[in-house]
């Protein structure tokens, strides 16, 4: 299956780019996450008897082991003074990766929508957990750009 690339604005799944971003500075917070169960999708593999009742953890991104990159700022929304806080939607895999990452809520800004979108595509989670199992998941991810902790060029 190939994954196509919708503009930052548009609230469509979108590729993992093919280039990586210089670092910048962007305050990510797990404390603001909502999370939400996702059914697996794989044949057979609907919940068995007792599952509803097994204890569900939504998948996590915060945890210094996962060495997750802040987004690149922007040049030029630095130069212009942009911030903001960018929502995104993250479908992750029951191995941790992700699987659809969408806008929930822009900035205002495309490109800053944008950086979040290619930094996020190549983070790595914690994944969902249902009774001790990984599980898919998903959880919003809130990306903040601000330009008083920046110290990239």
């Amino acid at each position: 299956m190939v994954n196509q690339r919708a503009e930052p604005t548009v609230p469509a799944l979108v590729a993992p780019p093919s280039s990586p971003s210089a670092p910048a500075t962007a305050d990510v917070s797990e404390s603001a996450t909502t999370t939400t169960p996702v059914a697996s999708s794989r044949a057979g593999a609907g919940p068995s008897v007792g599952a509803a009742s097994a204890a569900y953890s939504p998948p996590g991104f915060g945890a210094s082991y996962l060495h997750n990159p802040k987004p690149s700022y922007p040049l030029m929304a630095r130069r212009r003074g942009l911030e903001g806080v960018v929502r995104l939607d993250v479908r992750v895999s029951a191995e941790g990766i992700p699987t659809g990452v969408k806008i929930r809520e822009s900035s205002g800004h495309e490109s800053l929508d944008e950086a979040a979108l290619i930094a996020v595509w190549h983070w790595r989670f914690s994944p969902a957990r249902r009774g001790g199992e990984p599980v898919e998941g998903a959880v919003v991810v809130p990306v903040r750009f601000n330009l008083e902790g920046d110290t990239g060029g």
